[in-house]
């Protein structure tokens, strides 16, 4: 029996010469803090998985934040589920028409190109373009006008829905951009930092929708434009595979962190209540850069 119990030993160290130390999280915590504490009108989560080991670190990660464009994750998810069903084709075109459906009243609303940060879009109105040229320049480059014609495609309701099943239970997908009726309300789509780490783990782990998917979903996250939070402080040779979102004192980030010896992990940090966005996205890619040191530096 004993010798039975020395191969088993043996095998699982050749499977595993090098396993991974827990990280000291009670560390990394006193380290966030005092960056945290340098923004004292600052309210913030962090959610961090190590999908390597399982390991996790939670901070405020259930408090309901605004999602800003976090939420077109969700959209970017629902929108390969029901190209998988074959309800359409990411090939298929549509039209390019610049009104939206207000959930409030059905009263139609237009988004506005000063108020967005991708503007090529709004000189393709009355033509088509494929559906996976929207998704693209929707994370991105974060458009407003692609996310709402996407919405307007596979239904925010169902968005939501689909995040609820894959555990993302506290999320609220409610509508796209610029629906300035449900604003005005209080109707807004509001996401936690734990919601969005469950997400970000399907997708690294390909467990939503499909592999395909996952691995097509992942490399538009890659070519993200807006890179000044989670990877704004890592080194060039880290990857990541992130949905960024900011609003007036909002700023978010959330991700994959794909590192060069083939670990990952899924990293989310929410923010709000900052007046200078430039600090807020200072102080989160500091964050990142701590995470990134207790995760390279526990082997």
């Amino acid at each position: 029996m004993f010798a039975i119990f020395s191969i088993f030993l043996s095998v699982m160290a050749m499977k595993n010469p090098h396993p991974q130390q827990p990280i000291d999280t009670a560390q990394m915590r006193k380290e966030i803090l005092a960056e945290f504490a340098k923004q004292p009108t600052g309210t913030f989560a962090v959610a961090f998985k190590n999908l390597s080991t399982g390991q996790e670190f939670l901070m405020n990660a259930h408090e309901s934040f605004h999602a800003a464009s976090t939420m077109k994750t969700p959209i970017l998810i629902e929108t390969f589920k029901q190209a998988a069903e074959h309800k359409f084709s990411l090939n298929d075109s549509i039209l390019i028409e610049n009104k939206f459906t207000s959930i409030v009243d059905g009263s139609t609303f237009s988004v506005d190109s000063a108020d967005d940060s991708e503007k090529d879009l709004y000189t393709k109105v009355g033509t088509k373009l494929p559906i996976k040229d929207l998704l693209y320049r929707m994370i991105t480059e974060s458009s407003n006008f692609a996310t709402d014609l996407i919405v307007e495609l596979v239904g925010a309701k169902n968005a939501n829905e689909t995040m609820h099943k894959i555990g993302a239970k506290d999320i609220k997908v409610l509508r796209g951009v610029e629906d300035n009726k449900a604003y005005n309300l209080g109707m807004n789509n509001t996401v936690t930092a734990n919601d969005l780490m469950v997400i970000f783990e399907h997708i690294a782990n390909g467990t939503v929708v499909n592999k395909k998917a996952c691995d097509a979903m992942i490399d538009i996250l890659m070519h993200q434009h807006f890179k000044e939070k989670i990877a704004g402080k890592l080194p060039a040779d880290v990857k990541t595979a992130t949905k960024s979102g900011s609003i007036t004192k909002v700023s978010h980030d959330s991700g994959i962190v794909f590192l060069p010896d083939g670990r990952k992990y899924v990293i989310v940090l929410l923010s709000r209540g900052i007046e200078d966005e430039k600090a807020a996205d200072e102080t989160l890619a500091t964050v990142s850069r701590i995470i990134y040191d207790h995760v390279v530096n526990n082997k």
